[in-house]
């Protein structure tokens, strides 16, 4: 393999533990008490999948760090709106890109409601499989696309 593509590969797996400590707090846990800090440590690491397998899941063709997600994604306003007998939630985001959050939450939103409006037949199993694929799909492409020179 080609070294830059290896220094990227390695810069990539850095970039997971400097988030992880960064901005997860999994800097350390001061205690003598060896098992509250393997699962302080197996919550924050167990937090910090879910939450990248989910904006993986809103934004498929991009990574995204905590720093930038989390602010993104979850400083909304919200309130229920009852209107012709129906609740639904209405979100006010005050981000600098509003516009760009409300496509990939309606998006996502979409996609998730149609696995379960219009694939009603379907077991959890293919859901899943579904959710999964789509996580993915930025990793499916050829290997030469990772090789091509950078620059």
């Amino acid at each position: 393999m080609p070294r830059p593509h290896l220094y990227r590969q390695r810069a990539d797996v850095e970039n997971a533990y400097d988030e992880l400590k960064n901005q997860w707090g999994w800097g350390g846990f001061t205690t003598r008490d060896l098992l509250r800090c393997q699962i302080a440590a197996r919550m924050v690491a167990l937090v910090y999948n879910w939450w990248n397998l989910f904006v993986r899941c809103a934004e498929p063709e991009r990574a995204r760090e905590a720093i930038t997600s989390r602010p993104m994604l979850l400083h909304a306003v919200g309130r229920l709106v009852k209107s012709g007998g129906q609740t639904a939630p209405r979100l006010t985001s005050q981000h600098a890109e509003a516009n760009h959050i409300q496509n990939v939450l309606s998006k996502l939103s979409l996609f998730l409601s149609g696995l379960i409006n219009t694939a009603e037949q379907l077991k959890p199993e293919e859901r899943w499989r579904r959710i999964w694929h789509r996580i993915l799909e930025p990793y499916r492409l050829p290997t030469a696309a990772w090789l091509a020179p950078s620059g």
